[in-house]
Parts: C-alpha cells; sequence; structure tokens
C-alpha cells in the first residue's frame, strides 16, 4: 500500500500488505526493494471487473514465491 502527500507525486508511505510493515523511504523515494502488483480481472473469475493491488516487502515476496509448485521466472536487467 503506497500514500502520496496530497497534491503531488511524491511517495510519503509504503507498507508491506502482507506483514503490515513500513519500508523505508527518504526523500520520496523507496530505499529498499518492493513487489507491486496490479491487477484487472476479467470475465470468468469471482472477481469479474475489479482491480486489486498491493505491495510486498522483499521478505514477503520470497515466503510467498517460495510455496509456488513453479516458481517465477528469474531474468537479470544488464542496464538500470
Amino acid at each position: 500500500m503506497r500514500k502520496y502527500r496530497e497534491g503531488t507525486n511524491e511517495l510519503e508511505l509504503a507498507v508491506c500488505n502482507c506483514c503490515g510493515r513500513k519500508l523505508k523511504i527518504q526523500n520520496g523515494m523507496l530505499q529498499e526493494g518492493i513487489c507491486s502488483v496490479d491487477t484487472a480481472w476479467g470475465y470468468f473469475s469471482g472477481k469479474d471487473l475489479e482491480n486489486h493491488t498491493f505491495d510486498l516487502c522483499e521478505a514477503c515476496y520470497d515466503k510467498i514465491t517460495a510455496s509456488f509448485a513453479i516458481p517465477p521466472q528469474i531474468t537479470e536487467n544488464t542496464e538500470v
């Protein structure tokens, strides 16, 4: 979950939706890794036309993905 300063794009607060830990922010920028999920559910789901967004800290991401039957595909970025 992210909260921005009113009337700006400056990040004020970021919280892991899984464990509730506040993530480090300095000068409106995240200072640690975050997994942001934003999905739009379509027809034929139990969530037709709903949008779901949430953020996970790296520890919660690791815990959740460790339980996957098929692990996430991982590639390396060569440029930032």
